[in-house]
């Protein structure tokens, strides 16, 4: 996981640094997203697109409700699209969030050999989505930029809803003032 660049822009730089100093999300002190968040699970080992729908539409009614925001709308779409360059450098969209349609799009399957997608890649790419919606709607964030925070943020949510502890990123400073975790120094961590 990299950041984004900071912006040049003055207003949009002052909102990413804000964004990038709130590493804290405040997560529910009860079950309620695990429980939904192990339908989801449940609906993707049966194999049934309409359950899964509706177990991810479940999840993010009650993140909504807790956090005082309007419920997105839920898209689950098969096979992840892959963008291929002249390169061979390649692509997948795990899933997106639009801030005008309000609608988070998430594929369910891999794009080659189109398997279902693991069940916590799936979790983290619906939490990912979701915190770009609170970053608008919630903190009122005019973009939502993938900031240190960002990223903290969606870890918060993701491990609550999976019931496991949370990993403190280490982050490892690169050029223009982009970052990206520093996953041996993580992984010696948990390790050790």
């Amino acid at each position: 996981m990299i950041t984004d660049r900071p912006p040049r822009n003055a207003q949009l730089l002052a909102q990413f640094l804000h964004s990038d100093r709130r590493g804290d999300l405040e997560v529910p002190q009860d079950k309620r997203l695990r429980l939904r968040a192990q339908a989801i699970e449940t609906a993707m080992a049966g194999g049934k697109q309409a359950a899964v729908l509706h177990a991810c539409t479940e999840f993010v009614a009650v993140a909504s409700e807790f956090y005082l925001v309007q419920k997105p709308a839920i898209r689950v779409l098969a096979a992840r699209p892959l963008r291929i360059r002249e390169s061979g450098w390649s692509t997948e969209l795990f899933g997106d969030y639009s801030p005008e349609a309000v609608v988070i799009r998430i594929w369910a399957r891999t794009a080659i050999r189109k398997q279902v997608t693991s069940f916590g890649t799936f979790l983290s790419t619906l939490c990912h989505e979701f915190c770009h919606h609170l970053d608008i709607r919630r903190f009122g964030f005019r973009d939502s930029p993938h900031t240190r925070g960002f990223y903290e943020r969606t870890a918060a949510l993701y491990h609550h809803s999976r019931g496991t502890p949370v990993k403190k990123l280490i982050w490892l400073q690169l050029p223009r003032g982009r970052w990206r975790i520093d996953w041996r120094r993580m992984n010696r961590n948990i390790s050790a």
